[in-house]
């Protein structure tokens, strides 16, 4: 340390001989030195505790130079732990951003430094704030970015079997930006306190929070969920991915967690946490996408001829299935009459010619339905 304040010593003699105040130059090499201890991992205690011994070792001291020298240090020392900090984070968005989009330039390695163990299976989960509400995290306007990036997936689906999520912006950037950066490190904070630092990774990607973890650390997801709900406002929802292996597999659960937040959407799906493993179905219904359009035209477009349009009929069908065909609580769901909902039921019987007291014709109304959900149909016309 001496070697670091030789400056500081000198300018301390010379206003005890002189009484003269350190000028600029003396001042930015004050700067210099306590940036120097910084970059050399001394701390901020020893840096002032070495600066006063100095101050004492010359005598009696002039302290309007003492308060200048030691104030300069500490400016030069904050400096280059805020550069440093910049600096690490800038590096985490650039691995953040090369792991989930599977670019491997340096991954394994880049991966140990953030507590990464490439080699074993991960899951990753997703969390989106709710749709035009800020969470206490200052999340407001996430919703767009990450509905862009989870319909981008989607018809990664459709067409190829297995999604591809185009970035909606910048790792760090868009709707989570700026507070929820501090929000994902206290996250982060809190599970690796749990956890460990060789567990759990933390960040923001695609307007969302990202948790990467161990596939056989299952509470971690938990944990972070419970996190999740603490941050944002109610309307949030959390996509679980499955567990896959190695880099590639840390992109593929990525991409499952956001098509799942994307799916609930688009279903109408009400649990705020969606695993991926609980939505296979639908991939499977939209990598056929011709078939099921003609399904989805075959079965419901009689009803676009229904008094008031098709999507009364649409919800009833719904509430009737997530109530296990049970009449009374499905018109407690919609709000309306059993009588209602007993009416509705065979006006579609009448329109279709599909019952859902018939069990394959029940099958086959559902999934319909839900091929409707799944096509945004009838507010986009099928061909």
């Amino acid at each position: 340390m001496d070697e670091l304040l030789g400056g500081h010593l000198r300018v301390l003699r010379e206003a005890a001989a002189t009484g003269r105040l350190p000028g600029r130059a003396e001042l930015d090499d004050c700067r210099a030195a306590g940036a120097l201890a910084a970059e050399r991992g001394a701390s901020a205690r020893a840096l002032v505790e070495a600066a006063l011994a100095m101050a004492e070792s010359v005598g009696p001291t002039s302290l309007p130079a003492l308060r200048r020298t030691v104030s300069a240090l500490m400016e030069g020392y904050e400096n280059a732990q805020r550069s440093a900090l910049r600096q690490e984070e800038a590096a985490r968005r650039e691995f953040v951003d090369d792991l989930l989009q599977g670019r491997a330039d340096r991954l394994a390695e880049r991966a140990e430094h953030f507590g990464l163990r490439l080699a074993e299976t991960y899951v990753v989960a997703v969390a989106r704030p709710a749709a035009g509400a800020a969470g206490a995290a200052g999340a407001a306007g996430a919703a767009g970015a990450a509905g862009a990036a989870g319909a981008a997936g989607v018809a990664g689906v459709a067409g190829a079997g297995v999604a591809t999520a185009a970035p909606a912006a910048a790792p760090g950037d868009g709707g989570l930006a700026g507070e929820a950066e501090g929000t994902a490190r206290r996250i982060e904070d809190a599970l690796v306190a749990r956890f460990g630092s060789h567990n759990v990774l933390v960040a923001v990607r695609d307007g969302m929070l990202v948790c990467v973890a161990p596939g056989g650390l299952t509470v971690a997801n938990g944990e972070f969920t419970h996190h999740v709900r603490q941050a944002f406002a109610p309307g949030w929802r959390v996509g679980l991915g499955r567990a896959h292996r190695g880099p590639g597999g840390v992109v593929t659960s990525y991409r499952e967690g956001a098509n799942a937040i994307e799916l609930g959407d688009r279903l109408g799906l009400r649990a705020p946490v969606l695993k991926a493993a609980d939505l296979l179905v639908f991939p499977v219904l939209l990598r056929d996408r011709a078939a099921i359009e003609d399904l989805v035209t075959s079965v419901l477009s009689p009803l676009l001829e229904a008094r008031g349009g098709p999507e009364p009929l649409l919800a009833t069908l719904e509430a009737v299935f997530a109530s296990q065909g049970n009449q009374t609580a499905a018109a407690r769901r919609l709000g309306v009459s059993t009588r209602a909902v007993t009416y509705r039921l065979e006006r579609i019987r009448r329109l279709t010619g599909f019952s859902p007291d018939d069990s394959t014709q029940r099958f086959t109304l559902e999934t319909a339905v839900l091929g409707a959900r799944l096509l945004d149909w009838p507010a986009h016309p099928l061909r």
